[in-house]
């Protein structure tokens, strides 16, 4: 039987060009790592594990995303490093399983499905669907909907500057192909007037649904019953512990359950949560934790796995000023910074 013969673990920092939002914060750049496991048949596959937690441009910490840090999620690595070297695929299998930490626990999971070639080998197409938000600049709105005749969703950022200037931006969208579908995302940051006030001033058949709408998530269901506009959770899935079953059968108007897999744990989770909620009825969309290109990829081969009727939301890429896989596909080691245990964070 293979065993482990090098469990290695790398850093990336990436700068990114414009500033991306996480929630009403922003980043300016992105960390995260990248484990490489080689097999004594030679075979070798790499995963990004990578929380969603650190500073926003502000010096401030992110809040409401990954409960884990860094310094956490590297200590954990190494400590699973040390129980694997020389063993099976299944022990790490069962480390993943057993770790606290969700990021870890995706990434990782990833890395045993490829190992054991449980993933797509080769990503097909999926339909686009470009993340917007006020203050992009034209040229940037214009390249992200080119070429229009192709894009029919669009995911728009709204709550986190001033209402009526997102209400024109919103129209704005719309003047470039008036039948686009749209999925709005508030991050929790309307007051229930305010998310009523707002989504009444956007032609409510173009509306897919709207994530997060209020601050008060009891509010969210008023906001469905006054309207008839779907909405779906995101953020609040991150609440632990939450109940998934009691959550789909108590709140009405759930039209999607926005999974960040990174942020909810091992592929074994994502499977039993998207399985679930096929069974009320709730799509599940599959949408990224800025992840650099290499955890964006396996994003899109699990999306096809798990929910191929469901094209995920992974427009998160074009603002990061570096790619982390070459053009012939293999990982450029020489954008990462090689971790040992002495020298980790």
């Amino acid at each position: 039987m293979c065993h482990i013969t090098a469990f290695e673990i790398h850093q990336y920092q990436i700068d990114l060009s414009t500033t991306l939002p996480v929630a009403k914060q922003r980043i300016d750049h992105r960390v995260g790592l990248i484990v490489t496991v080689t097999l004594s048949d030679g075979q070798s596959s790499v995963a990004e594990v990578a929380p969603l937690s650190g500073i926003d441009i502000e010096g401030l910490p992110l809040q409401g995303f990954s409960q884990e840090n860094l310094e956490q999620v590297t200590a954990a690595l190494f400590d699973i490093q040390q129980q694997v070297m020389g063993e099976g695929v299944n022990k790490l299998a069962l480390l993943t399983e057993q770790c606290s930490l969700a990021s870890v626990q995706f990434g990782l999971s990833v890395l045993v499905a490829k190992l054991q070639q449980r993933l797509p080998i080769r990503q097909l197409e999926q339909h686009k669907i470009p993340l917007l938000y006020h203050g992009l600049s034209t040229s940037s709105i214009a390249e992200k909907l080119t070429p229009i005749a192709d894009i029919n969703t669009v995911k728009i950022k709204v709550a986190q500057t001033d209402m009526a200037e997102e209400i024109a931006f919103v129209h704005q969208i719309l003047a470039y192909k008036p039948k686009l579908t749209l999925r709005l995302d508030a991050n929790g940051g309307f007051t229930l007037d305010q998310a009523i006030d707002f989504l009444a001033c956007i032609p409510k058949a173009q509306i897919d649904y709207i994530e997060e709408p209020c601050q008060q998530l009891s509010d969210n269901a008023t906001v469905y019953q006054q309207l008839g506009i779907k909405y779906a959770l995101d953020e609040s899935l991150l609440q632990q512990p939450i109940d998934f079953t009691q959550l789909l059968e108590q709140q009405p108007g759930i039209g999607a359950l926005i999974l960040k897999p990174m942020l909810l744990g091992s592929l074994t989770r994502l499977q039993e949560i998207v399985t679930l909620a096929e069974q009320y009825g709730v799509r599940c969309i599959l949408s990224s934790s800025l992840e650099s290109d290499i955890g964006i990829n396996d994003l899109a081969l699990i999306s096809q796995a798990l929910t191929p009727d469901n094209p995920p939301g992974l427009d998160t890429l074009s603002a990061f000023s570096q790619k982390l896989i070459s053009p012939d596909g293999s990982v450029d080691y020489s954008q990462l910074t090689p971790l040992e245990a002495s020298t980790a964070l």
